[in-house]
């Protein structure tokens, strides 16, 4: 393919492993796993859509990507708020919307998902497009799980996904502790509050 127009790529450390990142038009358009099984697919993909090349660099939607990314795994930062382009079809684009809904910390199944998204209701499509996910972490696909709550294919791997389901619900935990101890203070307070005249 020959093309004068580009996807800036970049690459970024995370405690699950590499990822890559890529931008287009001021917006981000990849950030991935690179140990990913299906890594040159994507690839593949966003490049033809784009009618693009690769090209190693910056750019400020990156850079506050990879910002972003550090935040959420530091227990900072619950969703991502980054100007995206998401590279699909139509039907990929919705099952991708929803997914993005799924709150921090909970999971959904792929029957779930597909009853809610899919007027058609065909699992492996649903199936299909979750894989076909390029904006992992920022569409959320590693909450998508079994019907039996069982961990089933991703991207970055099934102990990344793990990792990344593990680390939500233990900074919910901990929120809730420090709310809980939030309010066991107030009401101790309140108590030994010195009586008005």
């Amino acid at each position: 393919m020959r093309s004068d127009r580009y996807v800036i790529i970049s690459y970024h450390q995370t405690p699950c492993g590499e990822m890559i990142l890529g931008s287009t038009d001021g917006r981000l358009c990849l950030c991935d796993w690179t140990n990913s099984r299906h890594r040159r697919t994507v690839d593949n993909r966003l490049q033809k859509l784009l009618s693009s090349r690769y090209m190693q660099g910056d750019t400020p939607v990156m850079d506050e990507a990879k910002r972003q990314l550090d935040e959420y795994f530091d227990g900072r930062r619950r969703s991502f708020e980054l100007d995206l382009q998401m590279v699909g079809t139509d039907f990929q684009k919705r099952v991708w919307d929803y997914i993005a809904r799924i709150p921090y910390g909970q999971t959904q199944s792929y029957s779930g998902l597909t009853n809610d998204c899919a007027s058609d209701p065909d699992i492996r499509a649903v199936s299909n497009a979750v894989g076909a996910n390029s904006l992992s972490l920022i569409i959320p696909c590693h909450r998508v799980i079994g019907s039996r709550g069982q961990l089933t294919g991703y991207a970055g791997g099934l102990l990344a996904k793990q990792y990344l389901l593990d680390l939500e619900k233990t900074y919910l935990a901990i929120e809730e502790a420090d709310a809980e101890a939030l309010r066991a203070a107030a009401v101790a307070l309140a108590a030994n509050a010195p009586e008005k005249p």
